[in-house]
């Protein structure tokens, strides 16, 4: 629940007159000719209904893509994809850009940007929609960090990278940000369209040759220098209002109203999900439960149905008695149809009678398969918000 839309915003919007408050800033709508909403990214729908609400009339007009879709008078809704990008995210963002070409400083931008968005918010430069969704693709693959996926991805598109700052300037821009990345940087957030960022064509070269993706799949004509005047960015403010420490924070206060003894390890997890399993039952010491969040990855080698959560649990067993680990992602899709998974001795014990031998299952990259046959798959269907990965390890 607390990290669900309504309570967030309940929490930290709210308006006042011809004021809204955001946290503890105050923006006086007033005196602004007209105030326009965009929102991308997986749980921007339902956000950007509690926006729209303490908006009121103030709210010119607003535009939001999600996997899901939402009803309102005054925002156009579509439904895209992700996580390859589609030619209904495409359409979106060309239709974005072009009504929001020539605003001015009298315009107020208020962005809802949420994990997701590098796919569902996009424009490419150059390449056409099946030669971005190919780099995408190879680069999910490939074992990559968000980090590093997301420097490739702002070289190849004019909204990311401070694109859509430099577009909107010089409007005055308030980005909602709902954090799905370890560390909560907010210029690799949906790759960071309205931030500055350092980074270069040659960085994003670098990556590319790390993993292997050479000039036949990203041409070097390809990669775009980013903005980087600063006149874009001075009228930019971001607030964060979720991340992944607001889930760590509520699960200790309820592992503590249950009467058990909880540490939050990290907010900030990385590396390879089918060695970081293990790693965590090692460090969480008997009659204690781990908490951990973050963002692992996987190196695609097989052609199986799974995800890097569910990868992560089916690499940790055997697991003794005492011992319970369960990892999910947030907005309730790892890849597939389960949200992720969880391992106990049960879940070892039902493996070996079916005569499952997990590390099978882990060379094909086939851990969906593995939790079906021994019903350990959780399965919520999409959920309303997205503060990436969440891992409990309990030890009694």
């Amino acid at each position: 629940m607390a990290i669900q839309p309504e309570r967030v915003l309940a929490e930290a919007l709210k308006g006042e007159g011809d004021t809204l408050i955001i946290k503890n800033k105050k923006l006086r709508l007033s005196k602004y000719e007209r105030v326009f909403l965009i929102g991308f990214g997986k749980g921007s729908a339902r956000m950007s209904l509690g926006v729209e609400k303490s908006l009121g009339k103030f709210l010119t007009k607003g535009w939001v893509i999600d996997t899901v879709i939402g009803k309102s008078k005054k925002i156009e809704y579509t439904l895209g994809t992700h996580p390859l990008p589609s030619k209904e995210n495409l359409d979106f963002t060309n239709k974005v850009w072009e009504e929001t070409s020539q605003l001015t400083d009298k315009d107020l931008v208020l962005i809802i940007i949420c994990g997701g968005g590098s796919a569902l918010f996009e424009a490419p430069s150059s390449l056409n929609l099946k030669e971005l969704s190919l780099v995408f693709q190879k680069l999910i693959n490939s074992g990559a960090n968000i980090s590093e996926i997301n420097i490739v991805r702002k070289h190849l598109s004019k909204v990311k990278g401070g694109g859509l700052a430099k577009h909107l300037f010089p409007a005055k821009v308030v980005n909602l940000l709902f954090s799905d990345v370890p560390g909560n940087d907010p210029s690799v957030i949906a790759s960071g369209p309205t931030e500055r960022d350092s980074s270069t064509v040659k960085r994003a070269k670098t990556i590319l040759d790390k993993y292997e993706i050479g000039e036949e799949i990203v041409p070097s004509e390809a990669l775009l220098e980013l903005p980087k005047e600063t006149k874009y960015f001075e009228n930019v403010t971001s607030i964060l209002m979720l991340s992944n420490m607001t889930a760590l924070e509520a699960m200790q206060k309820e592992t503590k109203d249950l009467g058990f003894k909880s540490f939050i390890l990290t907010d900030r997890l990385q590396g390879d999900a089918k060695k970081i399993g293990k790693k965590l039952v090692e460090l969480t010491p008997p009659g204690k439960i781990l908490l951990a969040g973050g963002e692992t990855t996987i190196k695609v080698v097989g052609k199986g149905k799974g995800g890097r959560n569910q990868s992560l649990v089916l690499a940790s067993l055997p697991l003794p008695d005492d011992t319970l680990i369960l990892a999910f992602d947030s907005d309730g899709v790892d890849f597939y149809q389960y949200g992720g998974a969880l391992g106990d001795s049960h879940t070892w014990q039902t493996a070996q009678k079916l005569k499952l031998d997990p590390q099978d299952f882990l060379k094909e990259d086939n851990s969906s398969a593995f939790f079906e046959k021994t019903s350990d798959g959780i399965l919520t269907g999409k959920l309303g918000s997205n503060v990436t990965d969440l891992i409990i390890v309990l030890k009694i």
